[in-house]
């Protein structure tokens, strides 16, 4: 099975930049910092001289993706395509477990919730500058979640909870009883989360 999916028009965009690359220069896909909130991916050129012996190799028509030994769990599910429009066009990469490795359907329920939390609701709050960090499950089932950043002092945090959060865990894991949030909260001045 493979780790990165790449769109035929993302294929065939790499074909045509290889051709101007010296001979055996291949595509790169890695991640600086996995696992952390600050993960970033990245595709590079790899020119031959600096494959390395656990590198993974995935193969595509007429080149092959080198994948890091590090980078490669923090790249399962990735999809890269090329997306033209009347803009112009551009290379994207979706990498939703880069900060965080997926966890199997049958980890730990405290697990699964915070994989839930890093890969679908904090991109969600980061667009407004904000985070949630799952601070405990309790013996009830009730998750305990911390505000930070845009989130922390919001006058729509308690929307944002029941309304977003709380429905979204809810619906992913029915053995939840709810969402509660031990954030103190600051008199703020944003105006929406």
């Amino acid at each position: 099975m493979s780790i990165i999916t790449i769109s035929e028009s993302a294929q065939q965009h790499f074909r045509k930049l290889l051709v101007n690359q010296s001979d055996g220069t291949q595509i790169r896909v890695f991640v600086i910092n996995p696992g952390t909130p600050s993960a970033e991916c990245g595709v590079s050129y790899c020119p031959i001289d600096t494959i390395e012996d656990n590198d993974i190799e995935e193969k595509f028509e007429g080149f092959s993706v080198y994948i890091d030994e590090i980078s490669a769990p923090f790249l399962e599910e990735t999809v890269i395509d090329y997306v033209m429009d009347e803009l112009g066009s551009q290379l994207t990469l979706k990498a939703p477990n880069s900060k965080m490795k997926k966890v199997a359907d049958d980890a730990p329920l405290i697990e699964r919730v915070n994989y839930a939390i890093q890969a679908q609701v904090n991109p969600q709050l980061a667009s407004h500058g904000g985070y949630v960090s799952l601070i405990e499950l309790t013996e009830d089932n009730y998750v305990v979640l911390q505000f930070g950043g845009g989130c922390n002092g919001c006058s729509m945090v308690d929307y944002t909870l029941k309304e977003g959060i709380e429905k979204q865990l809810l619906a992913a894991f029915p053995e939840l009883a709810g969402v509660k949030d031990i954030t103190e909260h600051q008199a703020g001045t944003h105006s929406f989360c």
